[in-house]
């Protein structure tokens, strides 16, 4: 099986629009979709390093993190990779809270993100997201439902 540990960062800010969510847009090898900002490990960097620099690459935005929301593990089974390659693949994400702290929005260039935007949640709803948005979303959600005393939905 083939892994992947990647760290990205879900940064929502009440000040932009009364309220938005930092996504990029993927779009590598004719796969397309909405994401939130951040990606891959390389060697030697922490998890934590690499969601700081992927936010930077992706979006324009320097960022600090808030701590830990969760981390997902992901599943494809070998006949439905993209990639034929006989194995199957464990893409382990790691999701923080993050703010930015400097920096202008940018589109990332010659990498696997093309455009970095703010949307609204009702925005968020409405656009094409890869599984990881959703996963992030219900994380928050229940964060902040625990944090008021309240059952999340």
């Amino acid at each position: 099986m083939d892994t992947r540990i990647a760290a990205y960062g879900f940064i929502y800010d009440i000040t932009i629009n009364g309220g938005s969510l930092l996504l990029t847009h993927w779009n590598e090898n004719g796969r397309t979709g909405w994401t939130l900002p951040g990606g891959g490990l390389e060697d030697y960097e922490t998890a934590e390093q690499a969601a700081i620099r992927e936010i930077r690459e992706e979006s324009g935005y320097d960022a600090a993190l808030d701590g830990l929301l969760g981390v997902d593990s992901m599943f494809i089974r070998p006949e439905d990779r993209f990639e034929v390659t006989g194995r199957g693949f464990h893409g382990l994400r790691i999701i923080y809270l993050a703010h930015v702290v400097g920096g202008e929005l940018t589109h990332e260039i010659d990498g696997s993100s093309d455009e970095a935007r703010w949307f609204s949640l009702e925005e968020v709803a409405q656009v094409p997201t890869v599984s990881l948005v959703s996963v992030a979303l219900d994380l928050w959600l229940s964060r902040l439902a625990q944090h008021s005393g309240h059952a999340a939905g």
